[in-house]
């Protein structure tokens, strides 16, 4: 069963319905959930990690507010791709604004990313800030989004690894608390990219475990509320196995037009 709106947006509707018929909030989540075919709020989001993806379009509305999201994946496969496939969902269903923070790429190859999903989407910054700065880190991006980030909004971090270059920065155990409070406080969705061991090519499963992720130094993993992996077969592959290692195992595959660099639904 999928719910018919985000999280934060069946909440506003809550919001509305409190007003108008002059009950407590606590009723009109209830009446709200009702609809959603859950008896009360309580049971509806006790349900709602069960209520898994089954296809590209529905990841995003399976991520929830305060969420810290892992996306990991092998160079060339496609986890930036994925990532913006994801703010371009959010900017054509209104989403609060997505933000963007990256040390590894320019502003007009990620407006580039952006418009492959969609025409009008990557040539404003009235759809996605798109920061470049080369002072990325947990503080930078908490100072930067403090007034910015909104229940809901999508904040991509690209990613793990750079975050720990510089020695003037804290131990990366101590930025991704910090990121982790942050979504966490303000509700937003912090979705960190992350590199995997070079190793993983020397074995015949190639497909991505927790135990592949690349740590410079210590981090604990239980801090992000889901770690997704991406794999494909072979660089000229045109699917991608999307696989959830937390908080549940779970797998769907998506389709990837290599030519455009999107992800896709397959039928």
């Amino acid at each position: 069963m999928k719910l018919s709106a985000p999280i934060y947006v069946l909440k506003n509707q809550a919001k509305d319905l409190k007003k108008a018929d002059g009950v407590s909030f606590a009723q009109a989540l209830d009446e709200i959930a009702r609809q959603e075919g859950f008896a009360t709020w309580s049971l509806l989001m006790s349900k709602r990690e069960s209520l898994l993806p089954e296809s590209y379009s529905d990841i995003l509305d399976f991520l929830n507010e305060g969420d810290l999201v892992l996306v990991g994946a092998r160079p060339r496969v496609g986890k930036t791709i994925f990532a913006f496939g994801l703010i371009a969902q959010a900017i054509e269903a209104a989403r609060p604004k997505s933000h963007v923070f990256t040390l590894v790429e320019r502003e007009r190859d990620l407006q580039k990313r952006l418009g492959a999903y969609a025409d009008s989407i990557g040539q404003s910054e009235d759809l996605c800030w798109i920061d470049c700065s080369d002072d990325v880190s947990a503080e930078y991006i908490v100072g930067t989004a403090t007034d910015r980030a909104e229940p809901g909004s999508l904040i991509v971090v690209d990613y793990l690894q750079v975050l720990d270059e510089r020695r003037s920065n804290p131990p990366l155990q101590d930025q991704i608390s910090q990121l982790k409070e942050f979504a966490k406080t303000t509700g937003c969705i912090m979705v960190i990219l992350s590199q995997l061991d070079r190793r993983i090519g020397d074995r015949d499963d190639q497909r991505p475990t927790v135990a592949d992720i690349r740590l410079p130094n210590p981090v604990d993993l239980n801090l992000f509320n889901k770690i997704i992996f991406l794999f494909r077969e072979s660089p000229e592959a045109e699917e991608a196995e999307v696989s959830f290692a937390s908080p549940m195992s779970h797998n769907l595959k998506v389709g990837l037009d290599r030519q455009r660099r999107r992800f896709f639904d397959l039928a």
